[in-house]
């Protein structure tokens, strides 16, 4: 149950989860009177925001963090912060990578000091490296403590070796620092578990990983020291300064290359004697397609909800235009194409969607049906009896899918989860294990008809047209989507202090007519965002 829907039903009582624990909501108007920001872990930087903070730090694009184990997914995202802990071996491969990118900087060229000109000499240089260098790696200015230690670094580089050597020993250090690997926030104000503001620096790497993926620029810098970024209206200024600028669309992508799985497409396998068009290179077509799509509806267009599930257009090329049965597109760039024959509309009928929730050899009614359920209405489902073996049903020549999967959905014990799973799947079987359309298969009429339940939208639909309009005008579907924002934005599970946060997004976002630019924008003005936590004891 959402946050969301707590309210709703106005529950009470005491809630542990995640760090969570104050008084439920009996009375919501009076429980979020005052500051109800939910708790706020420390969080190590990923491998996207590695790897972009390593290029805006030091202006070098190698991607170092591809390399690295991949970060293990909480709630679908990899930025969980419940999860991304450090083992040795990515201790170590932190430590292999600050060495090379020492390496290959240009630390002359980030210190700009000339030693001769300097009133301290080589050492006056090494301190205006540390600091200067430390502050946007820190993220914040440096206390004298870090300076004196980062200067020891220095010294001894300059006594076993030389001036340049030093600087890149004190980078690797800095690289290999807590400071620069998560994103601590120190709390102003009392202690005790009690609400504080995030402010300045902290605020300014909320707003750049949220936002951009990455460290803060110039402008975020200058607010912060200028203590310009303490009030909602400072915080709103500068997210809709960023929401509007490119660097944005690389972190939204990220979000929902994870929120509607499409990342599974680029590993996509098929049998080629049950579908030989396909290829990998097809399947990065795939992707490419709902890609190029989400950011026209995102950036160029409403930026709806009900945009990317029902619009009658996509984004294809000559080769993938044969593929879907499109004519009038040639060349091999990806270009705007519209869809007038009302088969294919909004990314439930992307082959990036429908192959990659399909068999290798056939379609899957139960993977389509489960997508929709988790992914855009936010319903988890229970796992299945330990007992049942979760395979598909052997294809038969004289079957069509439908049936097959009837048949096998019919035993009592999975017949609960199959009633939620296989009405929306079913709808889907105008669409082959490969995303191509089809009207009959083995020879029979394909039956399309579904079913939703258990929604706020219930009823029988005929195909996917009819099952993203009903979702389009889903409120649930709307929230979910909050939700999943949510979980990527703040990098955790929702609470119960975070009522009042969802209920903030939920009618923020259907006030903008559920435009996902305005949600970006309205992240950075919950009380989950704009305050945290200060802990007993200090930090």
């Amino acid at each position: 149950m959402t946050a969301l829907a707590l309210v709703a039903s106005g529950c009470a009582g005491t809630i542990t989860e995640d760090g969570g624990g104050s008084a439920g909501p009996d009375d919501p108007v009076a429980f979020c009177s005052q500051p109800q920001p939910g708790s706020s872990p420390v969080r190590r930087l990923t491998r996207f925001e590695y790897n972009n903070t390593i290029r805006d730090l030091l202006g070098d694009d190698s991607r170092p963090a591809s390399s690295f184990a991949p970060e293990e997914r909480a709630l679908g995202f990899d930025n969980n912060a419940e999860v991304l802990g450090v083992t040795p071996i990515q201790a170590e491969q932190f430590m292999v990578a600050a060495e090379e990118i020492s390496a290959r900087a240009d630390v002359n060229g980030l210190n700009e000091c000339d030693p001769a000109a300097h009133d301290q000499g080589e050492a006056g240089c090494g301190r205006d490296f540390v600091v200067e260098l430390g502050r946007r790696a820190y993220r914040r200015p440096l206390d004298e403590a870090e300076v004196a230690a980062l200067m020891v670094v220095y010294e001894w580089g300059v006594a076993e070796h030389d001036h340049e050597t030093a600087l890149r020993l004190v980078l690797q250090a800095m690289l290999q620092s807590p400071h620069f690997l998560y994103r601590v926030e120190l709390a102003e104000g009392p202690v005790g578990g009690e609400p504080v503001p995030v402010v300045d620096y902290e605020m300014a790497s909320r707003l750049s990983y949220l936002l951009w993926g990455t460290m803060p620029d110039d402008q975020l810098f200058a607010a912060a020291a200028a203590g310009e970024l303490r009030t909602d209206e400072q915080v709103r200024f500068h997210a809709e300064r960023m929401v509007a600028d490119p660097r944005a669309r690389a972190a939204v992508r990220h979000f929902y290359d994870q929120w509607l799985m499409l990342e599974e497409v680029d590993h996509l396998e098929k049998d080629s004697g049950v579908y030989p068009d396909f290829s990998p290179a097809l399947a990065k077509l795939f992707g490419a397609e709902t890609r190029a799509f989400l950011d026209y509806v995102i950036w160029e267009g409403d930026g709806s909800v009900e945009t990317m599930l029902t619009a009658d257009f996509t984004f294809a090329n000559a080769e993938l235009a044969d593929f879907y049965g499109l004519e009038g597109v040639a060349g091999d760039e990806l270009v705007f194409v519209p869809l007038a024959d009302g088969e294919r509309g909004g990314f439930l009928t992307h082959a990036s969607v429908l192959a990659s929730h399909a068999q290798a050899n056939q379609s899957s009614p139960i993977h389509r049906g489960v997508f929709v359920r988790q992914q855009i209405l936010c319903m988890p489902l229970p796992p299945p009896p330990d007992d049942i073996a979760i395979v598909p049903p052997d294809l038969d020549p004289d079957l069509t899918t439908r049936e097959r999967f009837e048949q096998h959905s019919s035993d009592p014990s999975c017949r609960g989860c199959h009633e939620l799973i296989d009405g929306i799947g079913f709808g889907f079987e105008r669409f082959d294990g490969l995303g191509q359309y089809r009207e009959t298969e083995n020879g029979q009429p394909v039956d399309a008809s579904g079913e939703l339940v258990a929604t706020d939208v219930d009823g029988p639909f005929e195909g996917v047209a009819e099952l993203a309009a009903r979702l389009a005008s889903s409120e649930q579907v709307n929230n979910c989507v909050t939700t999943q924002w949510f979980r990527f934005a703040y990098g955790r599970a929702e609470q119960m202090d975070d009522v009042c946060s969802t209920t903030q997004l939920a009618q923020q976002f259907a006030a903008s007519g559920n435009n996902m630019r305005e949600l970006l924008v309205a992240l950075t003005q919950t009380d989950a965002f704009l305050f945290r936590r200060a802990a007993v004891g200090g930090n």
